[in-house]
């Protein structure tokens, strides 16, 4: 799927890499503008919008993540991280504001590519096709994913992130399955990721302290040694909340 007919927006204040990244994409049929900093972005955010960012999390003076979650408030626009090898907390920052996936310098060009397409086409696909209902009531708790909702077994809001309902979304249309942590990883940001990358591990301890009944022990989603996660209820269809 070369990308013709993409605009895709370059947040990088290296100029060296900036030329490096605007090369490759442009190869590739790509339109692409250039930003060095978090306001230069937005406005081209607002400006061209594009289909998809890649956006350095070390921009100098300026926060990258404060720059995602801008991006975030305005735009559902995916975002492609990229980050020093060991940003490993700023990474998870990161994904759990919303980016689809993150790079992780130094790179190479065509891993650039892969990881661009990879995501616009994830985002093209018809979520008829590739989930299953999103209104859904587990274990006392009401799942609304399309809104990004959850409420808790006593009918109030839980606080849940973008990284939450995807996680959640992973696990709903998988019960009763053990998920190893690459198969959730792919399931929920489609990357690539290192076998010592603890941040699935992570997200599912924050999730755990939002939706089970003793995060302590963890019932509901359950440690499967040496594998992975298993959800191990079967979440159940409903029209409405007042079902």
């Amino acid at each position: 799927m070369p990308l013709k007919g993409r605009t895709i927006l370059v947040v990088e204040d290296d100029q060296k890499v900036r030329t490096l990244l605007r090369r490759t994409l442009e190869s590739d049929g790509a339109k692409v503008h250039e930003a060095s900093d978090g306001t230069v972005a937005m406005d081209m955010l607002r400006d061209h919008d594009p289909d998809l960012i890649t956006l350095d999390l070390d921009l100098g003076p300026t926060d990258g993540l404060d720059v995602a979650r801008q991006v975030r408030q305005a735009s559902a626009v995916p975002i492609i991280m990229i980050t020093g090898k060991g940003d490993v907390i700023d990474r998870v920052v990161g994904l759990e504001l919303g980016a689809d996936d993150y790079i992780a310098k130094p790179f190479h060009v065509r891993e650039v590519l892969a990881r661009v397409k990879t995501v616009l086409r994830r985002g093209a696909e018809p979520p008829s096709q590739v989930q299953g209902p999103s209104r859904l009531r587990l274990d006392g708790l009401t799942l609304d994913l399309d809104r990004m909702e959850v409420l808790d077994r006593t009918r109030r809001p839980c606080d849940v992130t973008t990284a939450d309902i995807r996680l959640l979304r992973a696990f709903v249309d998988h019960p009763m399955r053990t998920l190893s942590r690459d198969r959730l990883m792919d399931l929920t940001q489609g990357a690539e990721w290192s076998p010592l990358d603890r941040a699935i591990d992570n997200q599912v301890a924050r999730l755990r302290k939002k939706i089970e009944r003793d995060p302590a022990e963890p019932q509901l989603i359950r440690t499967v040694r040496g594998v992975g996660y298993m959800l191990t209820e079967r979440p159940v269809a409903m029209d409405g909340y007042g079902d």
